[in-house]
């Protein structure tokens, strides 16, 4: 039982529920009302995609996330994969140079171990990718039907520049919005996979590890306000996070949001607004008017930024609200998602 002096009716927590793991209100009222009533501190009350603190004059990010995909192995790459490149994008987001991780196993009885060895040669060669050392582990083993073949937890930890101060309450009016490309491919991949849906060009998950490209933009500038990758939740999720925890307002715009059409044909054949779609190799970048140009050009020469585009922008109005701009010039609400889109895709 919840301890009364709780904010939520013990009622609304009776069960947790896939919602709860979702990435839209229900994971934010679980954190926030539970975890961060309890646990909270100036820290951890950031809400950030990891930690930052300084140690002896040197600024640190700290990170950790568990990965509970189903299926482990999908087109474009497998659970392992996406523990490291998870992780690295996380302390990326805190606009930090990642360099260790962490990796815990929880297997299953049963778990065939030459898939296992494949999951161990992918994190081995996503680490060698991003240039990431795994420096110290776990491994437990549950009772066949206790699990679901393999769970992954990485943790990790990198180094801020000094002139980098990345917080999702630092968006200011007039900034501008830029993703690095096209976005939803990982959720759809994940759950065309589970339905065996075929389609003429192969959805991939977009799973890779963002540093290499980050770091050309932060040898561009330091001016930059807010990271933040939309995975869970996807891209509407991550947007009122930032419109909340910064009291502004967001304007997204429906034509400039990439989006391939054999993932907008997927969404619409499975009833799935793409802007709530896990993305697993996506970064949100905002930063002011004035440097977008130049940010932009430097994504866009990059392999995991050729499509970049500018897809929105903050304002002092609506704060704490995210707006679409549709194709016909309307305006509409875009909400936190309430229940569970996508179960296990990340």
């Amino acid at each position: 039982m919840i301890n009364a002096s709780c904010p939520i009716p013990i009622s609304q927590f009776d069960k947790v529920t896939l919602a709860h793991g979702g990435g839209g209100k229900l994971s934010q009222q679980l954190v926030q009302n539970i975890i961060f009533h309890y646990l909270g501190n100036d820290i951890l009350n950031v809400g950030h995609d990891g930690a930052m603190f300084e140690i002896s004059g040197k600024r640190l990010a700290f990170t950790t996330d568990s990965y509970v995909v189903q299926p482990i192995f999908f087109a474009g790459g497998d659970i392992g994969e996406l523990a490291v490149n998870g992780t690295v994008n996380d302390l990326v987001c805190c606009g930090a140079k990642p360099l260790y991780l962490s990796l815990a196993f929880i297997l299953e009885e049963g778990f065939l171990l030459q898939d296992f060895e494949k999951v161990v040669i992918s994190i081995k060669n996503a680490a060698n990718k991003a240039n990431v050392k795994i420096v110290t582990g776990d491994t437990k083993v549950v009772d066949r039907g206790k699990g679901d073949q393999i769970f992954i937890n990485t943790s990790g930890i990198g180094i801020i520049d000094d002139d980098l101060h990345i917080s999702p309450t630092n968006a200011q009016t007039g900034d501008v919005i830029i993703v690095n490309g096209n976005i939803a491919d990982h959720g759809i991949t994940i759950m065309s996979t589970r339905a065996g849906l075929e389609f003429e060009t192969q959805i991939t998950s977009d799973t890779a590890a963002l540093n290499g490209l980050m770091q050309h933009v932060f040898e561009t500038t330091k001016n930059i306000h807010v990271l933040r990758d939309p995975t869970r939740g996807g891209l509407a999720s991550s947007l009122n996070e930032i419109a909340q925890a910064s009291s502004k307002g967001i304007t997204i715009f429906e034509d400039k949001i990439p989006l391939i059409e054999e993932t907008k044909a997927a969404c619409e054949l499975l009833g799935f607004d793409p802007l709530y779609v896990a993305n697993e190799g996506k970064i949100l970048v905002f930063v002011p008017e004035n440097e977008a140009a130049k940010i932009l050009e430097v994504m866009q020469q990059h392999p995991l930024g050729t499509n970049a585009a500018i897809i929105g922008k903050v304002t002092s109005e609506n704060t704490g609200m995210v707006r679409l701009k549709t194709q016909i010039g309307s305006h509409r609400i875009v909400d936190m998602i309430s229940g569970e889109q996508l179960p296990r895709i990340c």
